[in-house]
């Protein structure tokens, strides 16, 4: 099993095999325009400071005054913990770093013509600001498609995801705490690639885990769209079955087809198409059901946030492919435009620790490009995440991302390798542990100073 100092050491700048800082000093100061200042966007934005010794102007453009963590929202959502433990603030980012940090939302990002690669037009309120730089690094995160719903909008209450944490999380707390003592739960998860892999699968332990503990007459409905557990499937799938298989019922192959949200409350019912896939992944619908709930927690499908796709940089699957070496856009005319995070399209999963890593080889690769030199052709990101499965138990999954060739077709992209034995896939704790919940808060706090302090 991996010890403790391994598994945090995975955190680190200096994980990045073969990434290291370049000093860039240019007569005339190099300019990068960050817009998202998420895990991915902040991370991005400090470590082009950081590697260019200070010699890139960098300004990072946010319409939040602050960062709301989805990492450990699962037990604010269970009330364990306060929502202030989510929250994280940009101050450092400027005084440390002298980022400069634009309170709005980029509008339009167009060429600059003699004044810069592109101009990013930034708007905040009735404010229109514009800015000109070299390069763009869009950090948009993810948005969700609409829930198909049969109710009449003007009454029915909003259906709560709870997928962004902020004001949904605390929303979803209180819906929970006010459910019957004998009522049920409903949730969705939506089909892969969708936000934090294992992050459904923990959510559903944690509810299930307070209704056992404060309801134990109340019962969780977990409506999977995909065919089996998505991430730590031997940890989750223990839990399902020895921890909660009296009060959660797990389905796999149930696919969202509509909601009817209940005027004034957090309940109603969800109707799913039951599929079956063949060898392809091709579906085939095979029935429906309709599951009434006190509480619906319907988590969509996503998509890129929305300038990756007012830019037209996103492909049919919703989200931005990119060049794995240096996140830039592939799409012909956005030379100078990288994508990082949730919004763009790689073989690497869509998580807080990810977003990190990646925006570290993206920095790399500017820093780089602004000193004439090529990115790193076969970058390495390491991952961690702890996923807790009751209130006192808690998993651990981690990787190493080696970007590869593949032989049979000549495509690059990132692959999984077992840290223990090499081989291909993630390393996964053996059992969920007391020890493991306590060292998921140092972790937290180390992968949030370093992207945010």
């Amino acid at each position: 099993m991996m010890n403790r100092r391994k598994l945090i050491g995975t955190l680190g700048a200096a994980s990045l095999a073969g990434l290291w800082p370049l000093a860039c000093r240019a007569a005339t100061p190099r300019r990068v325009i960050v817009v998202g200042a998420g895990m991915a966007g902040a991370t991005a934005a400090k470590y082009l400071r950081l590697w260019s010794d200070r010699g890139i102007d960098v300004t990072l453009v946010e319409p939040a005054a602050q960062y709301t963590s989805n990492i450990m929202s699962n037990l604010v959502v269970t009330g364990q913990y306060p929502p202030s433990i989510l929250s994280q603030g940009y101050t450092s980012l400027s005084r440390k770093y002298g980022i400069t940090l634009l309170q709005g939302s980029v509008t339009a990002v167009e060429p600059g013509g003699e004044l810069g690669a592109w101009k990013v037009t930034v708007r905040n309120g009735q404010k229109t600001v514009t800015r000109w730089c070299e390069r763009v690094v869009l950090a948009p995160g993810i948005q969700f498609d609409p829930v198909p719903s049969t109710a009449d909008p003007a009454v029915a209450a909003p259906i709560l995801h709870a997928w962004q944490a902020g004001a949904q999380t605390t929303q979803l707390r209180d819906a929970l705490a006010r459910m019957p003592a004998t009522g049920t739960f409903v949730m969705s998860i939506p089909k892969a690639p969708y936000r934090c892999p294992p992050g459904p699968y923990e959510r559903a332990c944690v509810v299930a885990d307070y209704l056992r503990r404060n309801k134990p007459g109340a019962q969780l409905v977990v409506l999977d769209a995909n065919p089996d557990i998505m991430a730590e499937k031997e940890n989750f799938s223990r839990a399902f079955q020895q921890l909660y298989g009296s009060n959660l019922s797990y389905r796999p192959n149930h696919v969202v087809r509509s909601v009817a949200a209940t005027a004034g409350q957090a309940g109603g019912t969800v109707t799913v198409d039951i599929v079956v896939r063949d060898a392809a992944g091709a579906e085939t619908v095979t029935g429906s059901e309709t599951f009434s709930a006190q509480v619906l927690n319907v988590i969509p499908p996503h998509r890129a946030g929305a300038i990756v796709h007012t830019l037209g940089l996103a492909d049919a699957t919703g989200f931005a492919p990119v060049d794995g070496r240096s996140f830039e856009s592939t799409v012909p005319g956005r030379a100078g435009i990288h994508v990082i995070g949730d919004a763009s399209k790689t073989t690497l999963p869509k998580a807080g620790h990810v977003g990190n890593q990646g925006a570290k080889i993206c920095a790399d690769a500017i820093v780089r490009a602004f000193s004439a030199q090529p990115p790193v052709p076969a970058p390495t990101a390491n991952s961690a995440c702890f996923s807790p499965v009751s209130n006192q138990l808690a998993s651990w999954l981690t990787a190493v991302y080696q970007y590869r060739q593949d032989p049979a077709t000549g495509a690059w992209r990132y692959v999984a390798l077992d840290q223990v034995t090499g081989a291909t896939g993630a390393t996964e704790a053996q059992v969920p542990s007391t020890r493991q919940f306590s060292m998921m808060r140092t972790w937290y706090g180390t992968l949030m100073s370093d992207s945010f302090a």
